[in-house]
């Protein structure tokens, strides 16, 4: 039986993707700082873990390690939005920001390399459309998606010769934690809440998108209307991707 790792496993996304990855015969192993009243499946392992605390990530490292030598698929799903202007963010939370959308996901790859090559596995980043375009009112959130991005793109060809493939998918915008939409004071919230973006998609619409490019074995994976529209036009006219994403996602 293959084995997946998931972060932000509790998380609507999270929960699709799992879901449909156990039809195809995968132990999933998800990783989330809180499950709630979730309880896993028999081929279902939930590990409770705050990717910022270094010692509990360490520790969730080793006990999937000492479970699963060899891993076939890690999905880096974890990760959080901000939302405010920049002049109102505090460095601290730009750090924060960081720390769980790119250190925690860069820790984990390096952890995971020796079990990934073992599989010859792949390594999943979720990015965003924010990971290759600029986003109106999160700085933050679209640095760490475009740091998360450069990162995996770089490791794709050190991988390549271990038969290791390194693919990126950035949804738009996934209605995710409609339910757990309540922002932190610093502005900081898990993405897909309500008012997190425009057009949505569900979780599981989301997750087949992402599951197809993962079996085509695509680089990059552009998951929803929104998402190819600003990718094509970002690449064509940056200018004008600018002008429309100010105009659309400001409102004005």
């Amino acid at each position: 039986m293959k084995v997946a790792v998931i972060t932000g496993g509790a998380g609507g996304l999270g929960q699709a993707l799992s879901r449909k990855l156990l039809t195809r015969d995968f132990q999933v192993v998800l990783i989330d700082r809180d499950f709630g009243a979730l309880t896993p499946s028999p081929h279902e392992e939930f590990i409770q873990c705050d990717l910022t605390n270094r010692d509990e990530l360490h520790a969730a490292v080793e006990q999937i390690l000492t479970r699963h030598p060899v891993l076939h698929l890690v999905i880096y799903n974890a990760g959080v939005t901000q939302i405010g202007a920049f002049q109102d963010q505090s460095e601290e939370s730009h750090r924060k920001v960081f720390e769980i959308n790119y250190f925690a996901a860069v820790a984990m790859a390096k952890a995971f390399l020796p079990a990934i090559r073992a599989g010859k596995g792949v390594h999943l980043a979720i990015s965003s459309v924010a990971g290759f375009a600029p986003l109106y009112l999160r700085t933050s959130y679209a640095a760490s998606k475009h740091a998360m991005e450069g990162f995996f793109k770089s490791l794709r060809s050190e991988e390549k010769a271990y038969d290791v493939r390194v693919q990126i998918a950035a949804p738009s915008f996934v209605a995710t934690n409609l339910g757990n939409a309540a922002r932190q004071e610093d502005g900081i919230a898990r993405p897909g809440s309500a008012t997190d973006g425009k057009d949505y998609m569900t979780p599981d619409a989301a997750a087949d998108e992402i599951l197809k490019g993962l079996d085509r074995g695509s680089p990059m994976i552009l998951i929803g209307r929104v998402a190819r529209l600003s990718w094509w036009i970002n690449r064509l006219s940056p200018r004008l991707y600018q002008k429309l994403m100010e105009r659309e996602i400001s409102g004005g």
